[in-house]
């Protein structure tokens, strides 16, 4: 469109609006556009990114090995803990690798990616009626928050209460930082039960070699769905910058 350039040619100087010189040839808009949005998805696989994903499946590797130790095999409470703590960890380094870190703001998000991770076990303390740690590890079937099929409803209705309540693009990202949160949880959980798919049922236990690069590739996925949904574009413009990850 004539009139209208990209902001790879916006400085004083070039831009035809403030009274400047073109010297160069000018890029189309809508060109100019479309170039950042392809860099920005190759960019989803940059050597930083792979990187990071790739410590985050020798961390699940090496947090399951340390589980395993009798010392902490022998004492529930501790097994608990570090089991809820390592589902927090992975939904932490999983949402930073999906946004980067460049500002406290990021910190809070993945700090909060963390946490919804974690309080999913809750839902074994509320199907057990009891805060035994006893109580919530056996019970006769599995507690309702770890229904995998749960997981597109969950993130597909809280993308609609933000639209309907009209929530700042500040928030778009919430409904993927919950789907990242409780995909790792439930991918993690599946070497042992397999994935719960109701009301099909449960599938067999998942390899762990599939775990592993199932939660590495995760952050990937979820930026790629974030690309082709639009959301990556609006959390770039509120970073100031195009996101890199």
């Amino acid at each position: 469109m004539q009139g209208f350039y990209s902001k790879l040619d916006s400085s004083p100087s070039s831009s035809p609006l403030l009274g400047g010189r073109r010297d160069g040839p000018q890029i189309p808009l809508s060109l100019a556009v479309e170039a950042e949005k392809a860099q920005a998805l190759l960019q989803t696989f940059s050597s930083a990114s792979l990187l990071a994903s790739g410590g985050l499946g020798a961390f699940c590797v090496a947090a399951d090995h340390a589980l395993q130790m009798p010392v902490i095999q022998n004492h529930l409470w501790l097994r608990a803990a570090l089991d809820n703590a390592t589902h927090g960890l992975v939904g932490l380094w999983s949402w930073a690798v999906v946004i980067g870190l460049r500002k406290r703001s990021d910190l809070y998000e993945v700090l909060l990616a963390g946490l919804l991770a974690s309080i999913i076990d809750l839902d074994h303390f509320y199907m057990a009626g009891s805060l035994s740690v006893k109580a919530a590890v056996s019970l006769p079937q599995r507690p309702p928050l770890h229904c995998s099929s749960l997981i597109p409803v969950f993130c597909l209705t809280l993308r609609f209460l933000m639209w309907l309540g009209r929530l700042k693009d500040a928030w778009c990202s919430l409904p993927w930082m919950l789907f990242i949160s409780m995909a790792t949880h439930h991918v993690r959980d599946a070497v042992r039960h397999g994935l719960w798919l109701c009301p099909f049922g449960n599938t067999a236990p998942l390899p762990y070699w599939l775990y592993v690069s199932t939660t590495a590739t995760l952050p990937h996925l979820c930026s790629v769905l974030m690309y082709l949904t639009g959301t990556r574009d609006v959390i770039s413009a509120k970073h100031g910058v195009a996101i890199d990850v």
